[in-house]
């Protein structure tokens, strides 16, 4: 008997690396498998539904065919949220939060699918997240902003990731303020940068370095101090380094001499991307050196006035390819739109146009302005080659 099963035993052993050639034979093997990450042979039933299926690490590298990874990065313009604290009553934007039932997430209704769908969505936060009280420096000022540190949550809840915290309304409430918008921020797990807080962070396998300035009354001393930095971020092993500017006279729709040599300067440092705004208009984008200088994304969304007089904007997604710590441009498209989605007046609701006789507007005031740069880019492209 003892016999007979060791034979079995034996039969067994020979005859499973065959049963498991013919099975690979036979079945195809996905890259999931490859990589380890498809379903294991228990069926869902058998698996607890927080385990069922595996979620995407937004932070883990997804390499291209040639080693490279690419990034799809997304910038808006300045938003502002909440209360001017100097004006009578109830603000506009609390009065539009109450006719949409106080969904906090309203102003992200038609760029939401959007912002999701890309690796990092960065806007420049005007304003305050805090219940601190008014800067006393600031009284005479007629705009103070201030929203409810709760509505942070419509930025993670929406695709919104990063912001630029250097513009001239951050104090509105003092250093309190602005300390209090920093927690608030951190703690609903929203990246900020500014000029004292350069930000360092590795996304999807690359590091990344970002920093953000004011130029009002600055440009001798930032004309030294940018390239300086810029080359400090390289020097900590950033591959893609960004600045946010904001800089310009309000309404205007060309960057001056002063914003343009910035820019370059900057570049010429080693920065990747500039990217603009605070003059409430959108501005051209200009090609220097292989970079991207977009000078002014104008509004995004804006708790300042009901009815602007110019509501038009865009988002500027950029691809980065980044291989052996350099980064290069994989092409960019602009999305544009208007501020609101009300045509009567401003519902703080960024809606990207669909009518092409807007879009051509859009189009228009960049391709007129962008005559005033030395090297204005040649073309707006609206949609990936992918998706055309």
């Amino acid at each position: 008997m003892l016999r007979k099963l060791t034979a079995l035993f034996l039969l067994v052993c020979l005859l499973l690396p065959a049963a498991a050639l013919a099975t690979e034979d036979e079945e195809d093997v996905s890259i999931a498998d490859v990589l380890g990450t498809g379903t294991d042979a228990q069926s869902d039933a058998a698996v607890p539904d927080s385990q069922a299926v595996t979620p995407v690490d937004r932070a883990a590298p997804v390499y291209e065919l040639d080693g490279s990874i690419v990034l799809k990065l997304t910038f808006g313009g300045d938003f502002t949220i909440g209360d001017n604290v100097q004006a009578k009553g109830k603000s506009i934007f609390e009065q539009e939060l109450d006719k949409q039932k106080n969904d906090l997430n309203f102003p992200f209704r038609n760029t939401k699918g959007i912002l999701q769908s890309d690796d990092l969505t960065v806007l420049n936060f005007e304003g305050t997240l805090t219940t601190a009280g008014r800067n006393p420096t600031k009284l005479a000022n007629q705009f103070l902003f201030r929203a409810n540190p709760a509505y942070v949550t419509m930025l993670p809840d929406n695709g919104v990731e990063c912001v630029s915290l250097e513009n001239n309304h951050v104090l509105d409430m003092g250093e309190e303020g602005l300390a209090e918008t920093k927690k608030t921020l951190t703690d609903a797990g929203v990246l900020y940068y500014c000029e004292s807080e350069p930000l360092l962070f590795t996304l999807r396998g690359v590091k990344i370095g970002m920093q953000a300035y004011q130029t009002f009354d600055q440009y001798d001393r930032l004309f030294t101090q940018v390239p300086q930095d810029v080359a400090a971020l390289k020097e900590q092993g950033c591959e893609l380094v960004i600045l946010s500017m904001h800089w310009g006279a309000e309404k205007d729709y060309a960057p001056n001499e002063n914003q343009q040599k910035l820019a370059k300067l900057a570049i010429d440092a080693g920065a990747d991307l500039v990217v603009g705004h605070h003059s409430h208009r959108i501005n051209p984008i200009e090609q220097y050196n292989g970079k991207y200088i977009v000078y002014s994304l104008g509004n995004f969304c804006f708790a300042g006035h009901n009815k602007p007089d110019d509501m038009s904007t865009f988002l500027f997604q950029i691809k980065f390819r980044v291989k052996d710590g350099v980064a290069q441009d994989d092409g960019f498209i602009i999305i544009p739109a208007r501020i609101s989605s009300n045509v009567k007046y401003n519902d703080f609701i960024p809606t990207p146009y669909e009518k092409q006789e807007n879009i051509e507007s859009v189009l228009s005031v960049l391709r007129k302005n962008g005559q005033k740069l030395d090297n204005p880019v040649t073309d707006y492209p609206l949609s990936w080659p992918d998706e055309e």
